[in-house]
């Protein structure tokens, strides 16, 4: 019983992590996808040499699409992958020179050191949760959970029928 308990807890907060960084990182994906939709590819950066527009499409799967299965509870592990790869090149490449934390950027910027206030930190802030989320799953409260459990009640009824004594007419 305090099993269940302890991994029913587990997965809220699993839950209240899948909704609330994706729902973050999802309001970034949507502007990424108008511009997509809009034609404006070009007019997007091309960090790692991919081309602009693939580049375009790439974060915007990363940032709008995955996020999406990830508070379903979609295919979890694999739909944070490419979140953590898109924060992992905002973080290291496009703000390579940054500073790490918001505050070290915005003393920079203040003392005139620093013509903008970038940082590595808000990248960082959702790398984290999705590394996170790769290790952990979904939860139980997730359509992975769901989809787990029914295989799981599928493969007890096959067991239990397997077992039964079969009459020979």
């Amino acid at each position: 019983m305090e099993a269940e308990r302890k991994e029913m807890s587990a997965s809220i907060g699993l839950l209240i992590l899948r909704l609330g960084i994706g729902g973050y990182l999802i309001t970034h994906g949507w502007g990424k996808l108008q511009m997509m939709l809009a034609g404006g590819a070009e007019k997007f950066g091309d960090p790692i040499g991919l081309g602009s527009p693939l580049s375009l499409a790439l974060v915007t799967a990363s940032e709008f699409l995955c996020p999406l299965l990830i508070i379903l509870g979609l295919a979890t592990r694999l739909a944070a992958v490419p979140a953590v790869m898109s924060m992992s090149v905002a973080a290291f490449v496009i703000h390579a020179g940054d500073p790490w934390t918001m505050e070290a950027a915005a003393m920079a910027f203040f003392s005139g050191a620093s013509k903008t206030w970038f940082s590595k930190e808000p990248a960082l802030l959702y790398l984290i949760p999705f590394l996170s989320l790769v290790f952990t799953g979904g939860g139980k409260l997730s359509l992975d959970g769901l989809i787990a459990m029914r295989r799981n009640d599928e493969a007890q009824h096959d067991a239990s029928e397997a077992r039964q004594p079969r009459s020979i007419a």
